[in-house]
């Protein structure tokens, strides 16, 4: 009992579990979304690609709706965002019998899991002992990994096995965002401390303003259409996409400090052109794997497109660190950083609809052939990028 009292003590403790009980929350709730929206609502391609709009809004709007909750404490909106995400999940399980009400649920999950996102970073640095912060990030990032490692077993497990129904899954994930809101109310608040900007504009800056736009693109063609395809051309049921989702995660515990590592050995300029290089091929054999393949070949060369191109969304810390090593001042890259997810999001809005009409029109391979012309344009962008040596050189005094 009194090594319980302690650990209840233990600020770390307390958002420790919040993590990874928001990681299981997301290893149930992600990889069932998109089959819950063909096999219970019978959404269509257009459809699908419009429910981006609702579903990205809060992403665009998230600095605001921060700004307009800044006189809580940081652990308090954590707590709140956690809260919605739990009753929207809730919602969407067992009182959405339209496509309105999946919409309105969809609206109040998306508030609270990009509340979450925001608050998550900054309540790990206050927590963190000095000089140990990128240690202390990287083991809650992995602790919410393992936890969405645990949610996608229980999704695999529990759809192959015992049958689970949509409602059931939804209602375990609600149930453990519930517990994180719980653990996050017990932790201290702390006032936030108003920024002198939320969004910050730079001419400097263009360059990263462009690839936060085109990865905004790139990323909402893949989440929305590369399941759809496994979906609706290869009936691929929810159990598979949590194992696919399994075997994502688990490699990307060793990917991710190996793309860290070649970022600072290579730099930005060649990382994000590869990614874009491999990103070309694997909307080629996206498009027109089933047309060049049997199904079955053709199935298996997909789903290890799907794996790579989640690997590949890791890539975007070389933006984050090309920013930072151009910024004229630290007090630049937090504001920075927020124009450019909400030049992301805007885009994420709009492009899935344009792509469910290039779907139905003309097939889905030219959603990918799109998608490739975006990728195109990202290893163009890349070229941009300053080398490492080139900066050296000229901050040498002349």
């Amino acid at each position: 009992m009194p090594r319980l009292k302690k650990a209840f003590a233990n600020q770390l403790f307390l958002f420790a579990v919040s993590v990874f009980m928001m990681g299981l929350y997301s290893g149930l709730y992600d990889p069932s979304f998109n089959n819950y929206l063909a096999q219970v609502h019978h959404v269509g391609a257009v459809a699908r690609g419009g429910l981006e709009f609702p579903r990205e809004l809060p992403g665009f709007l998230v600095v605001f709706v921060f700004t307009a909750l800044a006189f809580f404490a940081d652990s308090r909106i954590a707590m709140l965002a956690a809260l919605i995400v739990g009753i929207s999940l809730w919602g969407q399980g067992f009182l959405a019998p339209n496509m309105r009400m999946v919409v309105l649920w969809m609206l109040l999950w998306s508030t609270g899991a990009h509340l979450f996102m925001v608050l998550k970073s900054s309540i790990s640095l206050r927590l963190a002992i000095q000089g140990q912060e990128g240690r202390l990030l990287g083991r809650l990032g992995a602790l919410e990994a393992s936890g969405a490692l645990c949610g996608m077993l229980v999704v695999y497990l529990g759809v192959s096995h015992f049958h689970f129904s949509f409602g059931v899954i939804f209602g375990i994930a609600g149930i453990f965002a519930l517990i994180a809101a719980l653990f996050l109310y017990l932790l201290d608040p702390k006032p936030i401390k108003r920024p002198p900007h939320y969004l910050l504009f730079k001419k400097k800056y263009n360059l990263y303003y462009l690839l936060s736009i085109l990865f905004g693109a790139r990323k909402q063609v893949f989440m929305t259409f590369a399941p759809w395809v496994l979906i609706k051309v290869f009936n691929t049921q929810v159990q598979t996409f949590a194992l696919l989702g399994l075997v994502g995660t688990v490699i990307s515990l060793g990917f991710r400090p190996l793309l860290g590592r070649a970022i600072d050995a290579w730099g930005e300029r060649l990382v994000i052109f590869l990614e874009s290089s491999i990103l070309v091929v694997i909307c080629i054999l996206y498009g027109f794997s089933l047309y060049w393949f049997s199904t079955r070949i053709a199935l298996a060369i997909i789903m290890l497109c799907y794996i790579i191109d989640q690997l590949l969304f890791s890539v975007t810390m070389a933006r984050s660190t090309y920013l930072n090593r151009i910024a004229d001042s630290r007090d630049d890259v937090a504001p920075t950083l927020s124009l450019g997810t909400t030049l992301d999001h805007g885009v994420s809005m709009t492009i899935p609809f344009a792509g469910g009409i290039i779907w139905t029109l003309y097939g889905f391979q030219w959603v990918f052939v799109a998608a490739a012309a975006i990728a195109l344009l990202n290893m163009g962008a890349a070229l941009f990028i300053p080398g490492i040596e080139k900066e050296q050189l000229e901050d040498i005094p002349s």
